[in-house]
C-alpha cells in the first residue's frame, strides 16, 4: 500500500470516527459531540482547559470546513479538504490545524503542570480510547521518542503526523 493510499485509508477511517451521527456526513455538532465525549471521558467538564479542548477542537472543524466549502463535509471533501490543508503541507499543516487540539489535550491531561504527559497521565486517554495494559504501555514507548519517559506535545503530534502518512501505527485515535 502506498504512503497517499495508506493516508487516504486513514482519513477515511477518522471520517467514519467524525461522523458520530452516522449520516454520511461531517457536520460542526459531530465535532461538538466528540469534543464534548473527550472532556467527559479526560474528566474535564466545566473547566477553563475542558473548554479550550473544545475550541481547539471546533476550531479544527471550522479550519477543514473553511477548505472544504461547506459545513456539511462529505468524507470525500474531508478526505480533500485534509489532504490539502494537512497532509500536503507536511509539519506546516499538522502544526497549524492538528497541534492546537494536541496541545490542549495535553494541558488537560498534564496534571503536574510540566508541560509534558507521563505515563500515569497519559493513562486517561489510553482509557478514554480503549487502549489498557501493555497494548497502553507499548504504544507509550513508541511515543516517546526520545526517550525521556515523558511525552511533549511535539511528539504526539509527530505522532498523529506518522500515523496518518503510514509511519507508524500507534493506536492514539481510538475507535
Amino acid at each position: 500500500m502506498t504512503t497517499a493510499t495508506k493516508a487516504n485509508s486513514r482519513l477515511e477511517e477518522r471520517f467514519r470516527l467524525w461522523d458520530a451521527n452516522g449520516n454520511g456526513v461531517i457536520e460542526r455538532s459531530d465535532f461538538e459531540t466528540e469534543a464534548n465525549d473527550i472532556v467527559s471521558r479526560l474528566g474535564a467538564e466545566g473547566s477553563a482547559k475542558g473548554d479550550q479542548l473544545k475550541q481547539a477542537y471546533l476550531a479544527m472543524f471550522d479550519h477543514l470546513a473553511q477548505a472544504a466549502g461547506t459545513q456539511r463535509m462529505s468524507q470525500e471533501q474531508f478526505v480533500q479538504a485534509a489532504e490539502q490543508e494537512i497532509i500536503s503541507k507536511g509539519d506546516a499543516g499538522f502544526a497549524s490545524v492538528v497541534q492546537p487540539t494536541i496541545q490542549a489535550i495535553v494541558d488537560v491531561l498534564d496534571v503536574s503542570g510540566d508541560g509534558e504527559i507521563s505515563p500515569e497521565e497519559m493513562q486517561k486517554w489510553f482509557a478514554a480510547i480503549g487502549l489498557e495494559g501493555a497494548a497502553a504501555d507499548r504504544a507509550f514507548s513508541e511515543l516517546d521518542t526520545d526517550g525521556s519517559g515523558k511525552l511533549s506535545t511535539a511528539e504526539l503530534v509527530s505522532a498523529v503526523r506518522d500515523y496518518h502518512l503510514g509511519r507508524n501505527d500507534i493506536p492514539l485515535l481510538g475507535a
